[in-house]
């Protein structure tokens, strides 16, 4: 196998002298991902702006032929299936999951009329030659013309918000991943080759250094990774960071959790535990450790298995990899009680690699401090929560799934700015659907409104 994950710029595609060799899981080497230099991503992005902007009916109509080449085409030499095994070999992410996030994309490429209606203030008009700004009305429009995506390798899934900035009317520039390029390689590639002209969107892989040139010339920027990242950027207006979710579960004594489990513990494991919506942690009223023991139950019950079979869940990375994370595990765990996955949660393949298994934990209050600590598996943490305690336990969650009847309780949590989504009831805090916000709509960060009136032209 040689796999060549090139520049795609507004010249074509571009293979740079400084190359990084792509390895699977078992270290064999099976291509090389091009590094371009900061000279070239400052070309890059002085012709993006110089290009003209692509009217709204033809990029949408681009979205949706890009969904069906992503999901059903050949691109870069690779059919679908060829994709979604090559990812799973090369990153670990269990191939059920590659084909789950792919659906995802593909949705989200094809609901990009509906999601920009959804998005757009009701009292807006999206062109300034519409009937209401005779009369005077609000036009929807951009805030600047290039927004930068310095993408992570977790899942597929991940490609998902950004071409959102592309139905706006946005030029493009994504870095991906290095232990995920795939995605981003053959997402832009069919955009490009479904409408988008070379110029509108580009696939820049590069080293950190060059990546700050992206985001630092770029009008907006959206960057994922760790707290690390988030502390980086949090002072920058420009840049949208999607770091650790911490998303949570409340349950009350109100709501009878014995039928619920299976919710509980999907919301752990939904694509292989990886997810920022995957829930961190589970606050239960009254005692937490039958919960804890059931939730426990469940998560075993899921099977180790190599990351191309048809039915893992579970992610595979190098043994080492995973020793690592097994070890800042037992370190983060101080003093809560293990239910599962105390020992250890690496479980050697005999292909090569290893899964990490899940491990649940017993906190003893609703203010321990591993209550916020995510890791990219399935990890879970279960403590007590009491009225008395407040919303205060429940902040800073990208998604709480509050399992409760309280209107009181429910009001609160809705007032919480750091809660980004409020789930009320049956429903995993993993739930997405086209159109409805993950993190706000990209709209609120790259979009406004100006006031118009005008004369009949």
């Amino acid at each position: 196998m040689d796999i060549q994950i090139d520049a795609l710029g507004p010249s074509g595609a571009y293979r740079s002298r400084e190359r990084l060799p792509l390895t699977a899981l078992s270290g064999e080497g099976i291509g090389e991902i091009s590094q371009v230099p900061p000279l070239f991503v400052r070309r890059t992005l002085t012709a993006m702006r110089a290009a003209p902007v692509l009217p709204v009916r033809e990029r949408l109509a681009a979205l949706d032929k890009a969904a069906e080449l992503f999901l059903h085409g050949t691109v870069g030499g690779l059919d679908p299936d060829g994709y979604a095994e090559l990812v799973s070999t090369a990153s670990g992410v269990p191939l059920a999951v590659v084909r789950q996030s792919v659906e995802w994309v593909t949705d989200v490429l094809r609901s990009q009329r509906v999601t920009r209606e959804l998005a757009m203030p009701r009292g807006a008009v999206e062109e300034w030659a519409a009937e209401q700004t005779l009369g005077g009305s609000a036009v929807w429009t951009r805030k600047g013309d290039l927004f930068a995506v310095h993408a992570a390798g977790n899942t597929p899934a991940v490609h998902g918000l950004w071409p959102e900035a592309l139905a706006m009317g946005y030029k493009v520039a994504v870095r991906p991943s290095t232990r995920e390029p795939y995605t981003a390689f053959r997402l832009v590639a069919a955009l490009r080759e479904s409408g988008f002209p070379p110029e509108i969107v580009a696939l820049l892989p590069t080293d950190y250094a060059a990546a700050d040139v992206i985001i630092a010339e770029s009008d907006f920027a959206i960057v994922y990774g760790g707290q690390d990242v988030v502390d980086k950027y949090s002072a920058d207006p420009r840049v949208l960071t999607q770091g650790p979710g911490r998303s949570k579960v409340l349950v009350t004594t109100d709501v009878d959790w014995r039928d619920k489990v299976e919710l509980l513990a999907g919301s752990v494991s939904h694509l292989g535990g990886t997810a920022c919506t995957c829930a961190t942690a589970i606050l239960v009223e009254g005692d937490p450790e039958p919960v804890a023991a059931a939730v426990a139950e469940a998560l075993a019950a899921i099977p180790s298995l190599p990351a191309d079979h048809p039915d893992a869940i579970l992610t595979v990375q190098p043994t080492e990899s995973a020793r690592q994370v097994d070890r800042y595990l037992h370190e983060v765990a101080g003093t809560a009680r293990p239910m599962l996955g105390g020992d250890t949660i690496v479980d050697e393949l005999p292909s090569g690699g290893a899964v990490l298994r899940p491990a649940v934990h017993l906190v003893d209050s609703a203010t321990a401090p591993q209550l916020n600590v995510e890791l990219g598996f399935p990890c879970v943490w279960v403590g007590p929560w009491r009225a008395e305690d407040g919303i205060a336990p429940l902040r800073d969650s990208l998604v709480l799934t509050a399992m409760t009847s309280r209107s009181e309780l429910i009001d609160a949590l809705l007032d919480e700015p750091s809660i980004t989504n409020l789930y009320l009831g049956d429903n995993a805090t993993t739930w997405l659907r086209p159109g409805v916000p993950h993190d706000g709509y990209l709209a609120e960060h790259l979009m406004r409104t100006k006031g118009m009136i005008r004369s009949a032209v």
